[in-house]
Formats: structure tokens, C-alpha cells, sequence
């Protein structure tokens, strides 16, 4: 029985309003009719840039506009595509809008429809559609590389050579079942366990890249610790360039946790104030220092304030929240200190020293972060969940003796893989099979 043709979709790429250009695009079996409705006979030539005068059901002239026909297979959504390029005011992309909506077998698309029909259809990978997501929502270089890195099949091909390897592996175990009685070769149990062993030890090292990947995407975390009146919030407002937070002579005006982003070196860091760590009889201000201290600890780095005018600067400070700082820097150089300080000196105030501080947290953040050239890091929590539970599967597969168990566990770890670019084929299983045994002779 013939499947049924899908849903014919639009969406409209760009906001109506005073934008020079707005691009409708339609996808899908009638993709076709809506243009020879909208533009008339004949169908541009494929993929051409053709300019046509467009009219609704009546015959009136709603725009001249850039026609482009993309036959399936050869579309980004492996279906019939037509592409509508307007002039951008409302008056005509309302008015093209209503034309479509009174075709038949037309509806507006879903969230992210276009790019799940490109994967569905094999046009797209999942990683690849995920990088595409990111390149769209990219605020700085490095979100841009690592998107593009990702959308050109990056970590694609990982998994898909990883995936290669299992179904190579698990075709020998599946033969060391079906076909004991056969003349197999006598290396076969090596030739089952050192793909195993090699594949474990490459998903581990993968796995082993502290969040790298994640932290490009969602930025990195620096957390402003120190004592009361250090200026934590004249250095945040500082770094940010505006007053994000509230400045006071008073100790414990800072209670709770407030926050800007922050472009530093291509990165996106969060950088967090924080209450003065000190010991107090105020309930709200033990709270305050409670969740200074616990941000501290979840944060990627943390920046610790001393106070450079002060007698004891360290007094109030537990020697693990020193000894856990990323970078250490003394405040207040503008003023007298009554012995000289180690370290970076900065005056929030006055701006002395911010650009050295600035120098210093973006070469910490790139030593973290750049060894990402190295090999295409994750990027999302669910990559991870999958690669250990395909490196879990074979651990396991590597300590069963029955050829049945370790075959499963090979399914369970090629399953895994599979999730990650949305592809699990049991006919490549076969192919295999069938193609290193030569079963049908």
C-alpha cells in the first residue's frame, strides 16, 4: 500500500515589520501547487532564482518577488521545497500568508518541523540538526566554531565510525552463535574483544573532557567570592560595564546571588556576586553565605576578593574556600594598604589593573576550554548519557563468557550509539553478516 502523501507546511523565516526581505518557505506534497498558485505556470527551472509576481485566489498582485523550486530528493528537507523571497513589510507577508492558509492541504509548521523532516528523510543527522539549533543561538566565536565544527559532521563521524566497529563486532558474535558448527576463524575471540577493548577506551576518553563541549554551548560559570565589603559588587559592575549590583559601605548589603554574562575571549562566562563570607547572627544573611558558598562550589571558577586596606583580610574566610580559588586578587589599590600585598592588585573603583584581570581570567577559561580543536567534544547532557551507556554495555560485554550475553550487551552498546545520530539499522547487522561469512554459499 502507497504511504500516504505527508502535511504540506510553511513557516515564515523572518519576523514581519520593517525587514528589507522576509522568506516563506513551503515544504512538502503540494509544496508545488502553493508555488504554481502563488506565482503561476510554469515551475522555475530548479534551484533558480526566478522573479515572479505573486496573487492571491483573486487575482490581485500581492508582491514581486524571487521564486526558488527544490524537487525532492535534492532539498533540504529531502521533500519538495519552494521558497517565497518577499519584500519584508507586514501588509504583504500578512496578505502572502492568508493566500497560503486558503490552499487546501496546507498548514503552518511546527517548531523546528523543517529540520526533524531533513532528519527523518536522511538529510540530516541528529547531532547535525542539534549544531544547527546552536549555530542559530550563537552569541560568540567560539559557540560559532564549535556549531559549525559540529554541523560539518564533526562528532558524526565518531559515532558513525564507532557504530561501524559495534556492528562489525556484534556480526562476529552473532556467527560464534549461528554458526559454531562452522570452520569460523580460530582468531575469533580476538577478533571480538579487541574492537571491544579499543571502542571502551576511545568512548572513555571522550567522556573524560570535563564538560567542555556543554560549557562552550551554555557558557562557563565564575562564581565572586570574599569577605564583606572586599568590593565583589564594584568588580562585578565593573567587568560588566554597567550597575548590576548594588554597592554599599554597609556589610551583608549583598544577600542573595546576582548574575550578568559576560563575552570574555569568544566565551560566554556567568559571573555571579555573591554575599561577604562572614559569620553572622542575621538568619538572611547566614542563607546569603550559604548559597555564596554552595555557588562557589558547583561554579567552574571562582574569583576571590581580598582586601587589600584591610588588617586581616583573610580572618573571616575558611582556608578551603581560599585554597579552592581559581585566581586571587587584591582590591582597592588606589588606597593605602598597611603592608604589601602578592598578587594581582586591582581598584574596582578606579578601573587600575582590570585589564590584567580581564587578560588572566581568559587565558584560565582557554586553557580550560580550547583543547576542544583537539577532538569533537559533546555538546548536550543526552550525548553523554548515550556514550556511557554504550562504554557500560561494554564493560559488561567484555566480562561475559557466554557468546549470547556478550552479543546482547554489544546490541545494547550499538543501540546507544545509535541514538546519538538517530540511526539503528538492523540490516547493516545483516549485510555484514552475510558479507564476511558468506553464509549463502
Amino acid at each position: 500500500m502507497a504511504e500516504a502523501p505527508r502535511d504540506t507546511v510553511y513557516a515564515l523565516s523572518t519576523a514581519p515589520g520593517r525587514a528589507a526581505i522576509a522568506v516563506l518557505r513551503v515544504s512538502g506534497a503540494k509544496a508545488s501547487a502553493a508555488l504554481l498558485a502563488l506565482a503561476g505556470e510554469p515551475l522555475p527551472l530548479p534551484r533558480s532564482a526566478t522573479v515572479r509576481e505573486l496573487k492571491d485566489r483573486s487575482g490581485d498582485t500581492l508582491d514581486r518577488a524571487l521564486v526558488l523550486w527544490f524537487p525532492k530528493p535534492s532539498s533540504a528537507t529531502g521533500e519538495d521545497v519552494v521558497e517565497f523571497h518577499l519584500h519584508g513589510g507586514r501588509a504583504i507577508v500578512d496578505e502572502a500568508l492568508h493566500a497560503l492558509c486558503a490552499l487546501p492541504g496546507l498548514r503552518a509548521a511546527e517548531a523546528g518541523e523543517f529540520t526533524r523532516r531533513g532528519v527523518e528523510n536522511g538529510k540530516l543527522d541528529l547531532t547535525r540538526a542539534e549544531a544547527l539549533a546552536d549555530l542559530i543561538d550563537a552569541e560568540t566565536p567560539a559557540q560559532r566554531r564549535q556549531a559549525l565544527r559540529q554541523y560539518d559532521g564533526g562528532l558524526a563521524a565518531l559515532y558513525e565510525d564507532w557504530r561501524a566497529r559495534l556492528i562489525a563486532a556484534l556480526a562476529w558474535a552473532e556467527a560464534a552463535i549461528d554458526f559454531s558448527e562452522e570452520d569460523l576463524p580460530a582468531d575469533l575471540e580476538w577478533r571480538l574483544r579487541a574492537p571491544m577493548v579499543a571502542l571502551q577506551a576511545e568512548m572513555l576518553r571522550h567522556l573524560d573532557d570535563s564538560r567542555r563541549g556543554e560549557i562552550t554551548r551554555e557558557g562557563l560559570f565564575v562564581t565572586v567570592i570574599g569577605a564583606p565589603n572586599a568590593g565583589k559588587s564594584s568588580l562585578v559592575n565593573a567587568l560588566a560595564r554597567r550597575e548590576i549590583a548594588i554597592v554599599s559601605e554597609i556589610p551583608g548589603t549583598t544577600r542573595d546571588i546576582i548574575e550578568t554574562r559576560l563575552d570574555l575571549g569568544g566565551y560566554v562566562v556567568h559571573l555571579a556576586d555573591t554575599a561577604g563570607l562572614r559569620h553572622s547572627a542575621d538568619a538572611i544573611e547566614r542563607e546569603g553565605v550559604r548559597r555564596a558558598l554552595a555557588r562557589a562550589a558547583a561554579s567552574d571558577m571562582t574569583l576571590l576578593v581580598l582586601d587589600g586596606t584591610s588588617e586581616a583580610p583573610v580572618a573571616h574566610l575558611d582556608e578551603t574556600v581560599r585554597d579552592r580559588a581559581t585566581i586571587t586578587v587584591w582590591n582597592k589599590c588606589d588606597l593605602p594598604w598597611p603592608e604589601p600585598r602578592v598578587g594581582l592588585r586591582i581598584s574596582a573603583r578606579t578601573g587600575e589593573g582590570l585589564d590584567t584581570l580581564l587578560r588572566t581570567l581568559g587565558d584560565e577559561v582557554r586553557l580550560r576550554l580550547e583543547r576542544l580543536r583537539e577532538a569533537p567534544p559533546m555538546t548536550r547532557a543526552r550525548h553523554r548519557e548515550s556514550v556511557s551507556a554504550a562504554a557500560e554495555a561494554l564493560v559488561r560485554a567484555l566480562g561475559e563468557t557466554q557468546s549470547e550475553l556478550v552479543a546482547e550487551d554489544l546490541r545494547l552498546a550499538l543501540r546507544a550509539i545509535g541514538r546519538l545520530t538517530g540511526r539503528v539499522d538492523i540490516e547493516e547487522l545483516l549485510d555484514t553478516v552475510f558479507r564476511d561469512f558468506c553464509i549463502g554459499k
